[in-house]
């Protein structure tokens, strides 16, 4: 068999960045390695013809992971990195590497990024840092000088599910029970509510040099929970933007001492100035990576693995286009019957992709977390509203048919 070059990916989705990686690495001409505990994943095996070895393991575990590793050194495979594009295995794979191969990237940042307290408390005498309050679990409770409405999470949560909005005393202390609860160990975060328009900010940083890779503005919709259901790409960054950006993406590189590594961050534009809600340090997951590639024309989990692998990544925008996603959400409870409309949608004028998540029978809820956006639309248009309007219209033909529960 020879020395087979490996990488090993911790965890991935069906469907978005994490798997669009695994496919990036086939195609660079890497033996590729899942390591998942997902049951249904390892059940659905041949569907994911780009993954050439499956292991079912433990990946909260990191000991039984070194042993399936270590298996594999045996068997002659030539691990040359291990990577997780997945929430919270970023700083597990980073420690791995550590340890079985040449690691590019800091382990220490990671995990502090991928701990809200942490970064706060690192970052807190920065201008960008909204005010906070941390609440240890046997602390009274109390908003403390935040004022109303103040937003209430748990550091450890990641996509939406555990960041609530509290408008009185009566909340505060609703919201901050249910989350003691849940994680009776942890602390709880609260921090100042902020208006603007909020921004993703993907970056990549190599040799210490930072680029920012896209600037999408978000549209929140706000139920029992913000989620995030749509995504503008800007096909340029208006330079005062750019300007203020790269200043607040240095402090962070400079803070944490990142040389090489993928981090995605987002901020509010308010009256104040741009205030850092969080850090991830990773690509943002569900369709990123088509979106920058329908905006740029590259591919930036590929660049990515790159840059793990020791490479200088290639971020120059073959071209620029305004692009949008708009992910579909449900207004009320029922078993999926059929959908319809995604001929049509794939026909709409500027559509690049649309994905639909849902199989038939599955339970479709108005969304609590990023997990109950059931289908998107990416278009590309001239303008940004061109782009929009493109998605929206493509996206309005997608129809759910669901038996009411």
């Amino acid at each position: 068999m020879g020395n087979l070059k490996t990488i090993i990916f911790i965890g991935a989705n069906k469907t978005g960045s994490s798997r669009d990686a695994i496919r990036a690495a086939e195609k660079l001409g890497y033996f590729t390695v899942l390591f998942t505990n997902n049951e249904k994943q390892f059940r659905q095996r041949e569907a994911y013809s780009d993954v050439h070895k499956m292991i079912f393991v433990d990946i909260t575990n990191i000991t039984t992971m070194e042993r399936a590793i270590n298996q594999l050194k045996t068997n002659s495979f030539d691990i040359v990195i291990i990577v997780s594009f997945v929430d919270p295995y970023v700083h597990t794979a980073s420690l791995l590497c550590d340890k079985f191969c040449k690691n590019y990237t800091n382990s220490k940042a990671i995990q502090m990024m991928e701990d809200k307290e942490e970064t706060r408390n690192y970052l807190k005498d920065y201008a960008f840092t909204p005010k906070f309050l941390v609440l240890r679990p046997k602390d009274p409770i109390t908003n403390g000088k935040l004022g109303y409405p103040v937003i209430i999470k748990s550091p450890k949560s990641t996509g939406s599910k555990d960041v609530l909005l509290a408008v009185n005393k009566k909340q505060v202390e609703k919201h901050v029970l249910s989350l003691q609860e849940k994680y009776p160990k942890d602390t709880v975060m609260l921090e100042e509510y902020l208006d603007g328009p909020q921004y993703l900010v993907e970056t990549i940083i190599y040799n210490k040099q930072p680029h920012i890779i896209g600037v999408m503005e978000q549209e929140i919709t706000q139920g029992k929970r913000f989620i995030i259901t749509g995504y503008s790409v800007l096909a340029n960054i208006p330079s005062k933007m750019q300007v203020n950006l790269e200043e607040i993406v240095s402090s962070i590189v400079d803070a944490f001492e990142i040389e090489n590594g993928a981090m995605h961050l987002e901020l509010r534009l308010t009256k104040s100035g741009w205030k850092l809600i969080e850090i991830n340090p990773r690509i943002s997951g569900g369709a990123m990576n088509k979106m920058i590639q329908a905006a740029f024309g590259f591919s930036l989990v590929e660049e990515t693995l790159k840059l793990f692998l020791g490479k200088k990544p290639d971020v120059t925008p073959k071209y620029r286009n305004y692009v949008h996603t708009k992910y579909i959400v449900v207004g009320r409870k029922g078993i999926l019957e059929k959908v319809t409309g995604k001929n049509r949608a794939n026909n709409s004028s500027g559509v690049v992709d649309v994905y639909i998540k849902p199989r038939r029978g599955t339970l479709l809820v108005p969304p609590l977390s990023m997990g109950h956006r059931y289908a998107y639309v990416i278009a590309t248009g001239a303008t940004k509203h061109e782009a929009k309007r493109n998605a929206t219209m493509g996206a309005k033909e997608i129809q759910f048919h669901m038996k009411v529960e």
